[in-house]
């Protein structure tokens, strides 16, 4: 049995993005808003995907745009307020993502209890930020410091919107992967958020390893998910929950339940 079943206590999980607005400090963060705003919008996205069904929630910094590589002290404590107000809401397992920064997920997480983080801890990437250098030597360090034994670590292996400078197959660099940092489960993602991830690739990555956890990260839609959990063992999601699949916009529970339907109908069938 895959950790993912007994964290969850279903095949194949929908683990659903609950996206905060702009936080201080962010370039579109707007001046005279305050964090209970903040947060009230984000109980309200948490409600809808809750009552759609989810399996986990995954809470990400996603319009801290651009992002930063070591982001600022009041956003992992503008996060961890949000967290604050969540947490007696919510009912299912919930993860963090200061996108960008592996550092910072660890500590937040530490600091709000969650089950499960993602995000880029490893690899050298280029992109519209320019070079970044994850050093997991020190990130694991870190969490074994926190005592933080009994965290999942879902990693990107090939973060959308930056090229990784590792010219390996992704399934060398997963191999490689699993046997220095042992992960959790991998991230596979097309070029940009919402993108559709080629099945080839999904199944390339889990033949590395039957036993390794491998997620759709991007792109999953009602027309896809029955494909893509074919070869993933989960999946990320996040547009296609949102009014009329627009990623600015509210979570549309109503979306939510008719895709959880499928997800729903699926499983059965395994």
């Amino acid at each position: 049995m895959l950790w993912t079943e007994e964290l969850f206590h279903v095949k194949k999980p929908i683990i659903a993005m609950l996206h905060l607005e702009p936080l201080p400090g962010d370039p579109l963060f707007s001046r005279g808003t305050n964090m209970q705003q903040i947060a009230d919008l984000a109980k309200r996205d948490l409600e809808a995907l809750q009552r759609g069904g989810v399996d986990g929630v995954l809470i990400s910094n996603e319009f801290s745009l651009p992002y930063q590589r070591k982001v600022d002290t009041v956003t992992t404590a503008a996060m961890a307020f949000v967290l604050g107000q969540l947490c007696s809401e919510i009912s299912v397992p919930y993860g963090v993502d200061c996108i960008s920064d592996g550092d910072a997920t660890i500590e937040l997480a530490a600091a709000v209890d969650a089950d499960f983080v993602r995000g880029t801890f490893c690899g050298v990437y280029v992109g519209d930020g320019g070079l970044y250098n994850n050093d997991f030597s020190a990130t694991l360090r870190r969490k074994a410091a926190l005592g933080l034994e009994d965290l999942r670590m879902l990693y990107f292996l090939n973060p959308e919107s930056d090229r990784n400078l590792d010219t390996r197959a992704l399934g060398d660099i997963a191999r490689s992967l699993i046997f220095k940092a042992a992960p959790d489960g991998l991230c596979i993602s097309a070029s940009a958020a919402g993108q559709e991830v080629d099945d080839q690739l999904i199944q390339s990555v889990k033949e590395c390893s039957r036993d390794m956890v491998v997620l759709c990260n991007t792109g999953c839609r009602m027309d896809t998910i029955r494909r893509k959990l074919r070869c993933a063992d989960a999946a990320v999601v996040g547009t296609t929950f949102k009014e009329n699949g627009e990623l600015r916009r509210r979570v549309d529970a109503a979306r939510v339940s008719a895709f959880m339907d499928e997800v729903r109908a699926l499983r059965r069938e395994l």
